[in-house]
């Protein structure tokens, strides 16, 4: 199953050359929760996106592009080339976010080769060392925590509005939070456009991965306003939308400032299904109100509404500047591979050996020299972790003309050129297809099978020391854990273990805590408890108290960590927010 990506730039590399093109900039730009159908270009007869139009326009545009159904696992694909299964992130809580470390990215591909890498908005793969973007290849990091602004690990308050962000320096791996003037998406933006200003002599990768229109839905009503009607679902999903694109048409205008808007690679994507597009009955259904370009599913469907995305690619030094469309499978893991051909960077080593393929011989017109059969996705667990890590359950395999999709109960198989909105189950009708997909699904199952393991936090990293655990990354065997603002001021009585990775044997002292630091609230509990490596102490609170602590001495290795805060009834929950220090 594994292979090493073709290197296909000879020939097209000696074209360019001729030009006097050399080392193109690249800024990769991904919206979260945007769908299919969520854009003017694509058909919204609402929705009103003109510079996202004008890159429509003026892009290769691949128009069976498929990422995963949901976020986590998109990212860690688009990162490293790989299947997300390979990597270990394959969820969006629960400790499953996180690669293993051994995975390399694109930041580390571009930052190996020279290259001036930048990061800002949401990462999704990993709070704590060694998973954060700054661990990751990216030198110059502005980004927010978790899944999206709100969530647990997020810092307490934030709401899209004047926000507290993690800033990290070109040149260090510690990072510092700092206060933030405006929206989140006008942040994003701003500081990927002081990132190119920095660094415009060259060559730069970017990456801007916006939290928009990710909910919750909140924008400036007047990005909201034309849509109040009727026949939306979701007017501020769609003003959320509304200034994406506007930012987009500053960016542009910036590089075009700055006379980089020719020899700079800008890609656009999107990481899923919409949300909040349409109105859904069910989550694999057809939409009841809304433009879904004529797609079954949503964002968390195996369907192709829930992974179908737009993937548009502008480069006009390359000679990628005039609107073509491809229809040729393709999908996430395939941006490193194209990305190192375009750039021209040198052949990577081992650690890059992936999945995808280079889209370079559909971009050149060579399509005799791709190579793909299926493609593969599978949503691992099932939504809200409810399934067990197996074969076939949530996956679909797709080929040119056919979909083998594999719920819970049973295989469907559709013929996606005479059937694209997926009405028509022919599995009965077409055994032959159905055998053939699964038996080439084997294949898959045995290359993600071995990466479906647990991934550690590690403690006493100098870079982040003292680690802040947050019980959005408890390993619970099913469901999810509190992940999110809302659930943490519910006080739930429950906890989970952290999988932590003691880097150095020693004392470390633990900060136990019911509520991240910056909220300021006392612990509503009597007693504390904490186990570790075969170590296990209590402690009683004292009224008012806003966190309990421990000095223990841990051997090295990996290891679970459990915290326990009593109520006067005796009933238990976690310390959501553990700090963990090297002494």
């Amino acid at each position: 199953m594994r292979k090493r990506f073709p290197i296909f730039y000879s020939s097209f590399w000696i074209a360019i050359t001729s030009l006097g093109v050399q080392e193109p900039n690249v800024i990769l730009i991904m919206t979260d929760d945007q769908g299919y159908g969520d854009l003017g270009c694509h058909g919204n007869p609402i929705l009103k996106t003109p510079n996202l139009d004008r890159l429509y326009a003026e892009s290769i545009r691949f128009t069976d592009f498929h990422v995963n159904p949901f976020c986590t696992p998109t990212r860690a694909a688009l990162m490293t080339g790989n299947y997300p299964g390979v990597t270990g992130a394959y969820r969006t809580s629960a400790g499953r976010t996180m690669m293993h470390a051994s995975e390399k990215t694109l930041g580390h591909l571009f930052s190996e080769n020279g290259y001036a890498t930048g990061m800002v908005g949401k990462w999704h793969l990993g709070d704590n060392a060694p998973h954060r973007p700054q661990d990751r290849g990216f030198q110059d990091v502005v980004w927010h925590r978790c899944g999206g602004v709100g969530q647990a690990s997020d810092h307490w308050g934030n709401d899209y509005f004047d926000d507290t962000y993690e800033r990290v320096r070109p040149g260090s791996r510690k990072g510092t939070f700092e206060k933030f003037d405006g929206y989140c998406t006008d942040i994003w933006f701003r500081e990927g456009m002081r990132f190119i200003s920095e660094n415009q002599k060259g060559p730069f990768f970017l990456y801007i991965a916006t939290n928009a229109p990710h909910g919750p839905y909140r924008v400036d009503p007047k990005w909201a306003e034309p849509y109040q009607r009727k026949e939306v679902n979701n007017a501020n999903f769609f003003g959320m939308i509304a200034n994406i694109d506007h930012n987009l048409g500053l960016l542009r205008d910036h590089l075009k400032g700055l006379n980089l808007d020719e020899n700079t690679i800008l890609i656009f994507m999107t990481d899923n299904g919409t949300s909040a597009g349409c109105k859904f009955p069910g989550l694999d259904t057809e939409p009841t109100l809304g433009f879904n370009a004529g797609m079954r599913g949503k964002k968390s469907s195996i369907y192709e509404g829930g992974h179908r995305v737009p993937f548009f690619l502008h480069w006009p030094a390359g000679g990628f500047s005039k609107g073509r469309d491809i229809k040729t499978l393709a999908a996430h893991i395939d941006v490193l591979p194209t990305l190192a051909d375009l750039c021209k960077l040198p052949k990577p080593d081992k650690r890059y050996d992936v999945d995808g393929l280079s889209l370079i011989p559909l971009l050149t017109n060579k399509a005799n020299s791709w190579k793909r059969n299926h493609l593969f996705l599978q949503y691992h667990g099932g939504a809200h972790h409810k399934f067990a890590l197996g074969p076939l359950t949530n996956s679909v395999v797709m080929t040119e003309r056919w979909r083998l999709v594999n719920t819970a109960s049973e295989q469907e198989l559709y013929d996606i050129q005479s059937d694209p909105s997926q009405r028509d189950n022919i599995a009965g009708q077409r055994p032959g297809i159905v055998k053939d997909l699964r038996t080439a699904y084997q294949s898959f199952w045995q290359r993600v099978s071995s990466g479906l393991k647990p991934v550690a936090i590690d403690l006493g990293d100098p870079s982040e020391n003292p680690a802040v655990l947050c019980s959005q990354d408890w390993r619970p065997e099913t469901g999810n854990p509190p992940w999110n603002f809302r659930s943490i001021q519910g006080i739930p009585k429950v906890t989970h273990p952290w999988l932590v990775n003691v880097l150095k044997a020693g004392e470390y002292r633990f900060t136990l805590r019911q509520w991240p630091k910056e909220a300021d609230k006392p612990i509503i509990g009597v007693k504390s408890r904490i186990k570790i490596a075969g170590v296990e102490k209590e402690a009683l609170i004292k009224d008012g108290s806003k966190e309990v602590n421990f000095t223990l001495t841990l051997p090295s290795g990996i290891t679970e960590l459990w915290t326990y805060i009593f109520d006067q009834q005796g009933q238990v929950g976690g310390a959501y927010f553990t700090e963990v220090e090297k002494l």
